[in-house]
């Protein structure tokens, strides 16, 4: 049977279908016919945005006409991205509305696939090589790289876990959403979330309202990320019982925190009184996450980062993990990632005089 005729009875069958084309020295074209083309045009993006990432991250070329989808590039790249858009079209089909992001964390996941599936003509559509949480409202989130891959693996094995790295890159957005899963299937009592927040304090002490209208302004990411993984009138349910509880750092002391997801964002903003005073609240039945970026400290020059301090003094203990997140891995607007690369670039070019604070409050 000729190529062609193996791609349409493929097609009919209900699976996304491939040809390949003899062409130009080290170039390959894949063609690609979903069965459905509503799904496809998911998988495509608005406006073929998600073609348009995918020519960029993978260097091809990559033409979309109905249902159908020409791939020209590498060998290499043709079948990334090939195992990309199958993956993709299979995560459609589950309800997934896939985005840019998606993209970039299937490309990862595929080339993870291809890594541990070497001898295998292609890798199976749907069968996942990233973990993922789940909440009602969300679904299933996947990680989208390796490093969110360890992290959600470090969050479910381990009862303590720090997660440094920079804006961007998902650590407090998944650590919430993890805390919300354990929430909704009852492992945990209570969700317990907390910043620095100094200024919320004596410093705004005279300012009218409660402590919650005080503080609301420095905790509102901490709001917009359960916002994302549940429904409002739960949340605000969970403010009003107790069950979600959003409060500063200096809240925390004297108490023994039982049957609690316990988060501490904005981490390297604590003191080393405060950290150990937030580590020493455990309590049975708990765990807790540590997020922050060592490279983003505001405390005053000469004082030490209570979170730099904890992952040296830590390291090693049985039950804690730590897990470190790059530039590379940042998944919001891929402007993002080049801005904080460009901002380490420019780190490591400063004169020894001002490097030294840094090095001093960042570095172990």
């Amino acid at each position: 049977m000729r190529p062609a005729d193996n791609a349409t009875a493929r097609a009919q069958k209900g699976q996304p279908s491939s040809t390949s084309h003899p062409g130009v020295e080290e170039e390959a074209e894949i063609i690609l016919t979903f069965d459905d083309n509503r799904l496809a045009s998911l998988v495509f993006g608005q406006y073929d945005q998600n073609l348009a990432h995918l020519e960029r991250r993978l260097n091809v070329a990559a033409i979309a006409n109905g249902n159908r989808v020409t791939v020209k590039g590498t060998p290499e790249s043709s079948e990334l991205a090939r195992r990309v858009l199958e993956t993709l079209y299979d995560r459609a089909r589950q309800g997934a509305s896939p985005g840019p992001g998606d993209v970039d964390g299937t490309i990862e996941e595929s080339s993870l696939q291809g890594t541990l599936f070497p001898d295998a003509e292609t890798a199976v559509p749907g069968l996942s090589a990233f973990d993922h949480i789940a909440t009602r409202r969300r679904g299933v989130v996947r990680a989208r790289n390796a490093a969110q891959n360890a992290y959600i693996k470090a969050l479910k094995q381990d009862e303590l876990v720090f997660a440094e790295g920079p804006a961007g890159t998902g650590k407090t957005w998944l650590a919430v959403g993890y805390a919300v899963s354990l929430l909704e299937a009852g492992q945990v009592d209570r969700l317990i979330i907390s910043r620095p927040a100094v200024e919320a304090g004596e410093r705004l002490g005279f300012l009218p309202g409660d402590m919650r209208e005080k503080v609301d302004p420095y905790l509102r990411p901490i709001y917009d990320a359960l916002y994302d993984f549940m429904e409002a009138r739960h949340v605000d349910r969970g403010l009003q019982t107790g069950m979600i509880e959003i409060a500063p750092l200096a809240f925390m002391r004297g108490r023994t925190l039982t049957n609690s997801l316990v988060l501490l964002d904005e981490a390297q903003n604590t003191t080393s009184m405060q950290m150990k005073m937030f580590l020493t609240r455990l309590g049975e039945g708990s765990r807790m996450i540590i997020t922050g970026d060592p490279t983003q400290i505001d405390l005053p020059p000469g004082q030490k980062s209570g979170l730099v301090e904890a992952v040296r003094i830590l390291h090693g203990v049985e039950g804690i993990s730590r897990v470190t997140f790059k530039e590379a891995d940042v998944v919001r607007h891929d402007l993002v990632r080049r801005i904080v690369a460009a901002y380490d670039k420019a780190a490591k070019q400063e004169p020894p005089q001002e490097q030294s604070y840094r090095e001093r409050n960042v570095r172990p």
